[in-house]
């Protein structure tokens, strides 16, 4: 019987999903050398919305919470999600920065890049596979990440298309992304054969949601249908909006005769430390009910884990959680107007968001983000499906067309990474901090300051101490 994979997610999208990515380094350090052991495929820890809530909201230089995981998990494979030409924000950056944040990511202890573009516009991740294979060493993998959705546009010859491009490409593995856990026992089955019987040497991964209720069947019925690798968390921190329970999976496949390389008592004593962890959290109210259940509507608004939750800080932030279902209705109706793109990061907050300000104006479009206007100009790739006309032509302008090229092509000045260093000036003590402000500057420049004043303190009364 072959082998099936498992990829832990506790360290980045199980905690993104059910906490909105809040948790800080110091909660599992602990544990990082006994999950070293457990015989992961790999572990999923940076990337994402990880780069930014260490900034924003954890006081965490992002680079360093990277460079302390490897350290302390020197043989296990980690693991991070990279937006393509986005890279961790919601703009493209110019080819140079791409890979020079590649560059650094492999350089500071990343060994699985898994790279996706939001609208599976392959031009868009181009460069960071090049960059990868560039700069990466024998540990190194390439993962292209397809965003799966359904629509009238997204079908089984659509995805086994796909596969064969980015298999072309050069990527070392194929990873299908289901975000909103919406993906069926059936529609697994169809895919994964149809993929298997067209690239079936290249190793497959499913990465799916809990959100529906689907996964465990799902996940199931892939592997009997091919699929290689499966994405899971630790099962303290599974369910509802994170991924299937670790444990869980490997007790089925170990039973059905598969063999996973994984030590169960390992992954045992990993779910008891994070219990109370996940407990302190759900005390705090940090993790919502909303996000640790089931929820079979999704099957109709498409929401992923992680814009869920983000959805529900927003709307409470705003003292709005009463329009929480008017919001959930109106996403479907915001993403036919955008051409069903895939419901993932940067274009799952751009359609939440907008969905949200539509429900809380009390009209449709009255206002409307930067991020949907620059999606309409082709800032982000092609749709998957024509837009709204309506809506192009009030935002692009009647008879406007948007751009048609990769938008890095149309706009390149080769100078980011120079003029990031030259804002910063002695802010900046290396090339990390550098890229920590191109990708987010304002939220880099207060922790920068932040961290400049507490050495200053502390230099200060260790002398007084003296």
């Amino acid at each position: 019987m072959k082998k099936i994979q498992f990829t832990e997610t506790v360290l980045r999208d199980a905690n993104q999903s059910l906490m909105a990515t809040r948790l800080p380094y110091k909660d599992f350090a602990p544990i990082l050398p006994e999950m070293d052991k457990a015989g992961y495929y790999s572990v999923e820890c940076w990337g994402g919305a990880t780069f930014d809530s260490c900034l924003r909201y954890l006081n965490e230089d992002p680079w360093e919470r990277l460079r302390r995981i490897r350290e302390r998990m020197p043989n296990t494979r980690l693991q991070m999600l990279l937006r393509g030409q986005n890279l961790l924000g919601y703009k493209h950056y110019h080819d140079d920065v791409v890979e020079k944040f590649v560059e650094l990511s492999i350089k500071n202890g990343i060994d699985v890049i898994r790279i996706f573009d939001a609208l599976n516009d392959f031009r868009n991740i181009k460069t960071a596979l090049e960059a990868t294979k560039k700069y990466g060493n024998e540990r190194t993998v390439a993962s292209g990440c397809i965003s799966y959705t359904q629509s009238p546009v997204h079908t089984v010859k659509k995805y086994v298309e796909m596969c064969r491009e980015l298999k072309q490409m050069g990527f070392d593995t194929i990873c299908l992304k289901d975000m909103a856990g919406t993906m069926s026992p059936a529609e697994a089955e169809g895919l994964i054969k149809g993929i298997k019987d067209e690239v079936g040497d290249i190793p497959l991964i499913l990465h799916t949601h809990c959100t529906t209720g689907m996964a465990y069947m799902t996940l199931i019925t892939a592997v009997l249908a091919g699929v290689d690798v499966i994405d899971t968390a630790t099962s303290c921190f599974s369910n509802g909006t994170s991924q299937a329970a670790t444990e869980t999976l490997y007790y089925a496949l170990t039973q059905m005769g598969y063999k996973t390389g994984l030590d169960e008592n390992v992954l045992n004593r990993v779910n008891d430390y994070f219990k109370p962890i996940k407990q302190k959290y759900i005390d705090s109210g940090l993790i919502s009910p909303k996000s640790m259940g089931t929820d079979s509507q999704a099957l109709v608004y498409k929401v992923p884990g992680g814009m869920l939750s983000n959805m529900i800080a927003n709307l409470k932030d705003m003292n709005a959680m009463d329009r929480f279902d008017e919001a959930l209705l109106e996403i479907p109706n915001v993403r036919r107007d955008l051409g069903y793109p895939p419901l993932v990061t940067p274009l799952s907050q751009m359609v939440g968001n907008q969905a949200v300000v539509n429900v809380l104006m009390g009209e449709r479009y009255r206002q409307i983000s930067n991020e949907v206007k620059n999606y309409f100009r082709g800032e982000y790739g092609i749709s998957p499906a024509p837009v709204s006309q309506e809506l192009q032509d009030k935002i692009i302008g009647p008879g406007n067309k948007p751009v048609d090229c990769r938008i890095e092509d149309s706009r390149r000045t080769g100078r980011e990474f120079e003029d990031a260093k030259a804002a910063l000036g002695e802010l900046a003590r290396s090339e990390e901090d550098i890229m920590s402000w191109i990708c987010f500057p304002d939220q880099t420049v207060k922790f920068l300051k932040a961290r400049r004043e507490e050495e200053e303190h502390r230099v200060k009364y260790s002398i007084v101490e003296e």
